[in-house]
């Protein structure tokens, strides 16, 4: 074994072996896997090969793919090994409308991304699948290039393609302590000896936590048991394969909650309970290796029966084998692929419930990040820092048995799931109840979506058509835009960056230069090395030397390792992360000064307190720093208050707002007002895929003279042949609205994709941001939503106060008509 190496992998389940191959795919042939057992003993030998592209993100959905393709041709056309991939095909049957939507809304995503799925009537369901009933049934969507395949045949093949690459595998050689040199490379002990390495990858699955805590972090994952049966012999797929007919497709019925697939000439059938059951929550058995847990048959056997009702044959055949297993989900059901937080060069690539689906791909994904350097394609729903210090024991626990029980459940849009609720909370939720705050989750913390006007919108179904709360949220915006309405947003990720170099660092940290004097306000966008969008910071310059930053609540994890690297070479520089201890309040309106004026002797006027300043107050005797920024495209302030006092200014806002048409709203009307000025949101319009100039952002980009990340190839793109945003107007049906990852299309050939739709209640305006491809001119376009083609136009400027007049307290200087 060797004793040094660019690259130590722990764990030889599908993952860890898919990153060996497709690390020394890229050329780094100095690499290593260690395994304490053999090759698939976690949960990869045991899964049940089940491959899709079924998925509701683009980036799953690729990465998915990318395991499909490497498993049917590229393993065995590389290293002459089977893999046992069966191109089935895939079914998913439902008899629920909303299902039906949903199929139609991945559709859409697939005809973007390049995959053909198609929607079934039952007629052409029983064409495909003789053998299924389909009394009850409203359609089927149809995956035609899905299969599965033999999990330990398709890891022993990339193991043979990683070793003829330089790669080495270490069987029997468990890992006993990881540790860091003093020059900062890992040390990790085996008992087979030390490996010093520039990086460890945690891919160590069912044993992830283990090997987490040797590298000094908490993962929020948890083995769940699942569990499959396969059947003797079906006389009825005895018979096909006589016939010569060809293997049945994998069908899966969503609502029942299992899935069935041909194995030689019997079953597999796999059902998902509803009530999990978590094991080794506090660690794995350490003598645990290839082991199956005893058969409980009795959770399951009433969901089995469903599945013979659906499919009568499968009551033809006896049980040959109960597999009983662990699988790792994490509380989102996506795996964690990326950096591990605050460990340089620490990585993980575990937690996937689906292993081996998704591991061929997610070995490239991961593969691609550490020899780039940055992600392949945007990230987000599979970096590991997307979770933060709230993600303790029993919110892992219970957000696992929550997604387990949930697995085949719809995704719809605006979900918001309750288990391990709440974590992070301001002092002033109790009152925000009271107001009829019907509460989200964003990373971690409690804030309100809307405020319910009544019984109706207070638990509105959850639908892909208009949603319940829809009038609410009107009369928010509309209370904003004609009075005054306090959001609270607190969820902002906070961070102070301070020191004798913090200015220099925050002149190189992105395409916009920092605000020149003390007590003004910008907006700085991070760029990869690639020239995407890494993050997005409103900064504010509290002092010469010190500078207060804010971005997306998502982010908060993410943009404090950025920060943290991109500061390493300047001495001089302190980052603090300050989002526990600051609350954030938003007063925004017409009334907004009036309301500040009545409990501040400060002069909130355009020319006292201009947008796009700051200053550090008091309101009601309460110290704050004042932002004059609205996201919501009104005049308005964002109020920073140290959170323990965050409650005495919330009540101080009411009372003096209370004459003014004070309203209390939410993100999800500050969302549908931002879309009507135009603003891209950080996650879903901003990705490391597309630059700022791309996006639309030149007005932020300031290049010449200056030397930042993601310069030259920001500009080297916009040369060649960029993507370009467009903010569109799409013909409104009453009946949807659109949301993301809606196909754009324009003489049925889809050029482009939708990242955020709503509502603008302002402008009466159905909108939507999409990225269209490279080379589309600005036409008229068609936008898919759920399989109804929409006529859309790109709008050339933003649909609401376009030249910022009311925004800067000057609305005066137009007519009402022209806003």
């Amino acid at each position: 074994m060797r004793q040094h190496a660019r690259v130590v992998v722990i764990g030889g389940g599908a993952m860890g072996v898919s990153l060996l191959y497709h690390l020394a795919k890229r050329g780094w042939g100095d690499v290593v896997l260690v395994e304490r057992q053999e090759l698939t003993a976690g949960s990869t030998w045991h899964a049940a090969g089940l491959c899709t592209h079924f998925a509701h993100n683009a980036t799953i959905m690729e990465m998915r793919a990318h395991s499909v393709r490497l498993y049917r041709e590229v393993l065995t056309a590389e290293t002459g090994l089977p893999t046992g991939f069966h191109a089935s095909g895939a079914l998913r049957v439902t008899r629920s409308p909303e299902r039906m939507a949903e199929f139609r809304h991945v559709q859409g995503l697939g005809r973007f991304v390049g995959y053909d799925f198609n929607i079934l009537t039952p007629a052409e369901l029983k064409k495909i699948y003789p053998l299924c009933e389909t009394d009850g049934i409203l359609g089927a969507f149809h995956e035609p290039h899905d299969g599965h395949v033999d999990p330990t045949l398709a890891t022993n093949a990339m193991a043979a393609g990683a070793r003829s690459r330089g790669a080495e595998i270490v069987r029997h050689n468990p890992v006993l302590s990881i540790e860091r040199t003093a020059s900062g490379e890992w040390l990790v002990r085996t008992a087979q000896g030390d490996i010093t390495a520039e990086h460890v990858v945690n891919a160590a699955g069912t044993w992830c936590r283990e090997i987490g805590t040797m590298m000094g972090i908490d993962l929020p994952v948890v083995p769940m048991l699942h569990q499959y049966v396969v059947t003797d012999t079906v006389p009825e797929i005895a018979a096909r394969i006589a016939a010569g007919e060809k293997e049945l497709p994998i069908i899966r019925d969503p609502e029942e909650s299992w899935y069935l697939r041909q194995e030689r000439d019997g079953y597999i059938v796999g059902p998902y309970e509803k009530a999990a059951h978590p094991w080794a929550i506090d660690g794995v058995p350490p003598e645990f290796g290839m082991e199956l847990l005893p058969p409980d048959l009795d959770r399951v056997e009433h969901i089995i029966a469903l599945a013979m009702e659906r499919v009568p044959a499968l009551a033809n055949a006896g049980i040959k084998t109960v597999v009983n297993g662990p699988i790792t989900f994490t509380p989102d059901a996506n795996p964690l692929v990326g950096p591990a937080f605050n460990l340089r060069n620490g990585w993980l690539l575990t937690g996937s419930s689906m292993g081996v689906m998704e591991g061929g791909g997610a070995g490239a994904f991961l593969a691609d990040w550490i020899v780039d350097g940055e992600p392949p394609r945007d990230a987000l729903a599979i970096d590991p820092r997307r979770f933060g210090n709230y993600a303790d024991r029993d919110y892992r626990v219970d957000k696992a048995v929550e997604c387990f029980g949930l697995q085949f459940g719809v995704h719809y849009p605006y979900e918001e799931r309750e288990a391990a609720r709440p974590r992070r909370t301001t002092p002033a939720l109790d009152i925000q109840l009271s107001q009829g705050a019907v509460l989200g989750a964003a990373y971690g913390w409690e804030r309100p979506n809307w405020f319910a006007t009544g019984s109706i919108d207070r638990n509105p179904e959850l639908t892909f058509k208009r949603p319940g709360w829809l009038g609410a949220v009107k009369g928010e915006c509309l209370a904003v835009r004609d009075g005054a309405g306090v959001i609270d947003l607190s969820a902002f990720s906070k961070f102070e960056v301070s020191g004798p170099d913090a200015e220099a660092f925050m002149a190189s940290l992105g395409a916009n230069t920092p605000p020149s004097r003390v007590g003004r306000i910008g907006l700085i966008h991070v760029l990869t090395e690639r020239g995407g969008v890494a993050s997005e910071f409103t900064v504010t310059r509290l002092e010469q030397h010190r500078f207060y930053l804010t971005s997306a609540a998502l982010a908060e994890r993410h943009d404090e390792d950025l920060l943290r690297a991109r500061s390493a070479t300047f001495a001089g520089v302190v980052i603090e992360n300050i989002t526990e201890r600051r609350g954030v309040l938003g007063v925004m309106g017409p009334n907004a000064a009036e309301i500040l004026q009545a409990v501040s002797e400060v002069d909130f006027s355009n020319a006292a307190f201009p947008w796009l300043s700051a200053q550090t107050i008091r309101i009601a005797g309460i110290k704050v720093t004042a932002l004059r920024v609205s996201y919501a495209g009104e005049p308005g302030w964002e109020l920073h208050v140290q959170l323990a006092q965050f409650r005495r200014l919330y009540e101080a806002i009411g009372k003096a707002g209370a004459k003014h048409g004070l309203r209390p709203f939410g993100v999800y009307a500050l969302n549908f007002m931002r879309l009507e000025k135009g603003y891209r949101g950080w996650g879903a319009d901003l990705t490391t895929e597309r630059t700022p100039l791309e996006a639309g952002l030149g007005a932020l980009v300031k290049a010449d003279g200056r030397s930042f990340v993601g310069r030259e190839a920001m500009l080297e793109r916009q040369k060649a042949h960029p993507w370009r945003m467009a903010l569109l107007e799409i013909e409104d049906d009453g009946e949807r609205l659109p949301f993301y990852s809606h196909a754009v299309l324009h003489e049925g050939r889809p050029v482009g994709v939708i990242t955020s739709g709503g509502y603008g209640f302002r402008t009466s305006k159905v909108l939507a941001f999409a990225y269209l491809r490279p080379g589309v001119p600005e036409l008229e376009f068609g936008v898919s939503i759920l399989g109804n083609e929409r006529a859309a136009r790109e709008l050339r400027e933003a649909p609401y106060d376009p030249r910022n007049l009311r925004l800067r307290g000057l609305d005066h200087l137009q007519s009402a008509a022209s806003i």
